[in-house]
């Protein structure tokens, strides 16, 4: 117990919050990354409606921690939740809204009205996430201490993580079997179950500080602690990767290898792999969380994790089979649910109570960077410029380079005597 708060009555507030939002999120996504067909987009504005959520929370995330750092976490988090819950009601509107052209843009093409309503409609997930987000790695890191700080941010994260594979599978078997429209009705529905979970359980959790929250200060803040970059740029590529290249290209990955399974077709495929990927991301989650506690130097586990992201992009370019598809997801899953809560406790283990928000903040900015530009760069990359199997080798090449440059570092620099509170 930390501050006089339960720290298992907290945090599993918190994670059923996040596992219901996380579903809402996974319900809607095996759809999205086909919308070129139904829409008749190109590929460059798919990227852009994928991307827009990331693009949208990028410069909501250092406002978001101020607010969080100044008023505590619980309204933020709610209000969070349910703007989430009405992006995919936007969706709907989407698949209706008359046709026409609203403009004709330069490198992207034609960009039709029903574009336009997705674009709005990401663009207010990714408001409403920043806030959810923040509120969730502040709420758990306020009341827990160096001792367990990592079991339950891994647990925090775990929830996000299971409530995500049940609405990919969801979504795709939905989409399949019923429509479009169903998936998008059932992924606001949850959102808002989400939203409301969130209004009953959620705690009042507010660093006790009687110093004013800035939003200028976050740069001296980031200055003054050396390990800040390396966590940011760790968390960068895991969106990169997972959030961003795989999520965007896997179910035309399934459509261009012919793979099939019983009556799914890609949608379904994506769904189920995708699913594998985000389990396996969830178990490391929960067992690195703990298994970090125990450890004097908690970033020494994101060596096997960088590795096993790696292997699995190895595995996706070298083996285009569906057995491929499940090892390569599963590897890339688990390595970067294993890295998430590691990463995640040390910048809490280094952050001061009443900088926690921003510097959640800082870490949220880091994250988007990478998943903004992953459907940016995949998309294209997978269907004009690379194909699939350059594709996944380059990225297998990229994360070396951050093991490399930014992991190695800060594996050294974690040896330093780190604080026993938040």
């Amino acid at each position: 117990m930390s501050d006089g708060y339960d720290v298992r009555k907290v945090s599993l507030a918190v994670v059923a919050g996040v596992f219901f939002g996380g579903i809402a999120t996974g319900v809607a996504f095996p759809t999205l990354p086909l919308l070129d067909d139904l829409l008749g987009i190109s590929a460059v504005m798919l990227g852009l409606i994928l991307s827009a959520n990331r693009f949208a929370r990028l410069p909501m995330n250092a406002p978001a921690g101020t607010i969080i750092d100044r008023v505590g976490s619980r309204r933020p988090m709610i209000v969070g939740l349910f703007v989430q819950g009405l992006a995919p009601f936007g969706y709907l509107a989407g698949l209706r809204v008359p046709s026409g052209t609203a403009a004709d843009l330069p490198l992207v093409g034609p960009v039709s009205n029903a574009a336009v309503v997705f674009l709005l409609a990401r663009a207010m997930w990714g408001v409403g996430s920043a806030f959810v987000f923040i509120g969730a790695f502040a709420t758990v890191t306020h009341v827990t201490d160096r001792s367990n700080r990592g079991k339950w941010l891994g647990y925090m994260r775990g929830g996000q993580s299971l409530g995500f594979p049940t609405g990919l599978v969801v979504g795709g078997l939905v989409s399949d079997l019923l429509s479009v429209e169903a998936a998008f009705l059932l992924a606001g529905v949850l959102a808002g179950v989400a939203g409301v979970v969130g209004y009953l359980v959620l705690p009042d959790v507010r660093p006790e500080t009687d110093r004013r929250t800035r939003l200028r200060d976050v740069p001296q803040m980031v200055r003054d602690e050396p390990r800040v970059v390396p966590i940011g740029v760790g968390n960068m590529t895991l969106r990169f990767i997972f959030g961003g290249v795989l999520l965007a290209t896997v179910a035309k990955y399934a459509e261009s290898t012919g793979v099939s399974v019983s009556a799914l077709d890609a949608a379904g495929i994506s769904g189920l792999v995708l699913g594998v990927g985000v389990v396996a991301a969830s178990g490391a989650t929960v067992v690195t969380g703990r298994v970090s506690d125990g450890l004097d130097n908690r970033a020494v586990l994101l060596l096997p994790t960088f590795v096993a992201i790696a292997t699995g992009l190895t595995v996706l370019a070298g083996v285009p089979t569906l057995s491929g598809l499940f090892v390569g997801a599963a590897l890339i899953g688990a390595g970067t649910g294993g890295a998430g809560p590691v990463l995640m406790a040390t910048l809490g283990d280094i952050t001061p109570g009443d900088e926690v928000g921003r510097m959640g903040g800082v870490y949220n900015v880091m994250g988007d960077v990478g998943l903004s530009l992953g459907p940016v760069l995949a998309v294209p990359m997978v269907d004009g410029w690379f194909g699939f199997a350059t594709t996944y080798a380059l990225c297998a090449a990229a994360v070396v380079c951050t093991l490399l440059v930014s992991v190695v570092p800060l594996v050294r620099q974690g040896r330093t005597a780190l604080p026993t509170t938040p």
